[in-house]
């Protein structure tokens, strides 16, 4: 049965993603669907199915690795699958093989395959439509002798950096490109002297034979000189001076400005010096660790200490899921860079929540449970029209902001795996049912980690409640690039002065946090007492 190489599949605009668990073992034989691996990026976890029945025979990725669209990572023999037609070519040289030895004996010096040399032209391949993708590194100089699948440059996008592969094996005569350089697919590379195999004429009458036999020195020769020239780079990146450029692809320089690291600083241990994530890491976690006299100024903030509880009582490490680390990362830089002021109110929803209560048959034969949340979303809209301030961002240069002219708001969903912040669009033009029955979808998907990354951007605003667990306030952290978010705390029942008398009403207690670069504390002000106006008489939704 042939051998296949399965690869991974199309995962949309996700790049760079985490194998979690690999879910089968060399040897394994598995049916189609069957699911072979278990991914992770940022916001959902996938199972990779199998898409042939057969025989795992190797597993090329492992538990740690990134993976992207079309990387190989196990090799299948598949079932039920015609095997490579070998056999009938083996059956003709059969009868053949006699002439072939009397004609070896006769003129053993003309058997070995003649070799002629030609020039390829070597030029970026598919590059996933991107253009004008600059050239970080050149792996490769004239006269080197390089073998198929040998790296030859690396490219780095706003996406990513990848490592372009030579489709053949030769001697490189010319380079058409240098580091800086912007290339797109089909942009020339280098210029390559491929020797082929030509077969003499009188070879003929055994085909099998000469097509095995002639490629061998081939071959050999052209793979032969990769060990000595990879001794040849180490040798020159081992004695090459320090030049101060940072060679990191995207995601490390990403992490790199948000960890406030200067990337020129950091000792890289990947290839030619390449600067990984775990150099980064290791970078933070060696500074982080220094005493605290050496914290000179500037943004240096000394580390809290790790202590060994294991001194106090039993204990145990347990590992944060990915989602949980990237929302610590980002809660982090939120905190360390909005100077965000909290405004707090209440508002007295007790009609809403008669309305709400005298909807429940209706909200029943839609089979959808009306909450509180969709008043709270169309309340918001309708004030964010009012108060345009409060949708925009900043822009990174500090002398503009940009106004939105859609309003999109976020929900915070609290799972299993860490907080989530689904996106409802165009909150403005949709009803209360509308937006009821888009939240659930929303929630139900955050809760099973099916969001896409497109359920999750471009929200103007966003509303955080805690009215269920309970409490009466709180602050949420505003979740740049937007400039305010809504807490929202349990309704409560108090005794509310009204036409000389105390009556019990329902007041929801709320915080409006906002970024005061962009927003001003009366702006802040007139938005928490409208947003609570509105609540308190939802007919003002409908003017």
């Amino acid at each position: 049965m042939p051998v296949e190489i399965i690869k991974i599949p199309d995962l949309g605009e996700t790049k760079d993603v985490e194998v979690i668990e690999i879910l089968i073992k060399e040897g394994q034989s598995v049916q189609e669907n069957d699911s072979l691996l278990v991914l992770e990026s940022d916001k959902a976890a996938m199972e990779i199915p199998a898409p042939k029945s057969g025989v795992v025979k190797k597993i090329l990725v492992k538990v740690g690795d990134q993976v992207n669209a079309g990387d190989q990572f196990i090799e299948m023999e598949i079932e039920g699958a015609a095997a490579a037609p070998e056999p009938a070519k083996a059956a003709e040289p059969a009868k053949a093989e006699p002439a072939v030895k009397a004609e070896k004996a006769d003129a053993p010096v003309s058997a070995p395959a003649a070799a002629e040399k030609r020039i390829e032209l070597v030029s970026v391949p598919d590059i996933g439509g991107d253009n004008d993708v600059e050239v970080i590194e050149v792996h490769v100089k004239v006269g080197d002798e390089i073998a198929k699948e040998d790296t030859l440059v690396t490219l780095e996008s706003d996406k990513a950096a990848m490592d372009v592969p030579s489709p053949l094996s030769g001697r490189i005569t010319a380079l058409k490109i240098k580091v800086g350089d912007k290339v797109s697919k089909g942009s020339p590379v280098l210029e390559l002297e491929v020797t082929a195999s030509v077969a003499p004429q009188k070879a003929a009458a055994a085909p099998a034979e000469s097509k095995t036999s002639a490629p061998a020195p081939v071959a050999a020769a052209a793979s032969a000189p990769a060990p000595a020239v990879k001794q040849e780079v180490a040798a020159e990146q081992a004695s090459a001076p320090t030049d101060g450029k940072v060679y990191a692809g995207p995601a490390v320089r990403k992490l790199a400005r948000e960890l406030g690291v200067d990337l020129s600083l950091v000792p890289g241990n990947g290839s030619k010096g390449r600067i990984q994530k775990e150099d980064l890491h290791n970078f933070v976690k060696a500074r982080m660790q220094a005493p605290a006299t050496q914290v000179t100024g500037g943004a240096g903030i000394p580390a809290v200490p790790d202590i060994d509880f294991s001194q106090f009582g039993d204990i145990e490490t347990v590992a944060m899921t990915k989602l949980h680390k990237v929302t610590a990362l980002n809660m982090h830089r939120n905190w360390l860079n909005v100077p965000a002021v909290a405004q707090f109110n209440e508002a007295d929803v007790t009609e809403l929540e008669e309305f709400r209560a005298a909807q429940r048959k209706d909200a029943d034969k839609r089979g959808l449970r009306l909450t509180p949340m969709p008043f709270l979303l169309k309340a918001c809209a309708k004030v964010l029209q009012e108060y345009k301030q409060f949708n925009v961002s900043l822009h990174s240069s500090g002398e503009h902001l940009i106004q939105k002219k859609y309003i999109h708001i976020g929900v915070a969903v609290a799972t299993d795996a860490g907080l989530m912040v689904p996106v409802l669009r165009d909150v403005d033009k949709k009803s209360i049912w509308q937006l009821s029955a888009e939240l659930a979808e929303l929630t139900e998907k955050a809760k099973n980690r099916r969001l896409s990354k497109e359920d999750m951007q471009g929200a103007c605003f966003t509303i955080s409640s805690l009215g269920a667990i309970g409490g009466t306030g709180f602050t949420p952290i505003v979740n740049a690039p937007e400039v305010a978010i809504l807490g929202v705390s349990k309704t409560q029942i108090k005794p509310v002065y009204i036409n000389n008398q105390f009556v019990p009403r329902q007041m929801l207690p709320f915080s409006l946090c906002y970024d005061h670069r962009a927003v001003n504390g009366v702006d802040a002000g007139n938005f928490a007492t409208r947003l609570a106006e509105v609540l308190s008489d939802i007919r003002l939704l409908l003017l």
